[in-house]
């Protein structure tokens, strides 16, 4: 592992209204914003969306398909924007650093067009 090196993309499918109902069961986050279409219209918004932390769950696989669980350090995500029904989530990583046995790596999570919807960070044991 050295500075520059790019973690092999994680690239998901679409995110359907099945994604967000497991999901929510799974994390016990039922905000209805992700999984009812009256409520996330009477919030102003076209329909459902994923849950942030979903993103973050996508970029936690991205992470441990590159290096053990136990290597991990840290990590820490910046919520950038909504991921919508249906976009496809791709997440990648660079190791920006590597030092005392440490690489520090960028992370981000990216829709189809462009939008980033989340970044990241995270300290590995090279």
């Amino acid at each position: 592992m050295k500075t520059g090196d790019s973690l092999p993309a994680l690239q998901l499918a679409g995110i359907s209204r099945t994604t967000l109902a497991l999901y929510a069961g799974a994390s016990g986050d039922h905000n209805p914003m992700h999984i009812d279409l009256d409520v996330a219209r009477s919030g102003g918004m076209d329909d459902v969306f994923a849950h942030g932390m979903l993103s973050m769950a996508y970029l936690g696989r991205l992470l441990t398909n590159y290096v053990p669980q136990e290597r991990l350090c840290s990590y820490g995500v910046r919520f950038a924007a909504i991921t919508p029904l249906h976009a496809k989530p791709t997440c990648t990583g660079t190791v920006t650093k590597v030092e005392d046995g440490l690489a520090h790596l960028d992370l981000t999570v990216t829709l189809a067009d462009g939008t980033v919807t989340l970044r990241g960070d995270a300290v590995v044991a090279a």
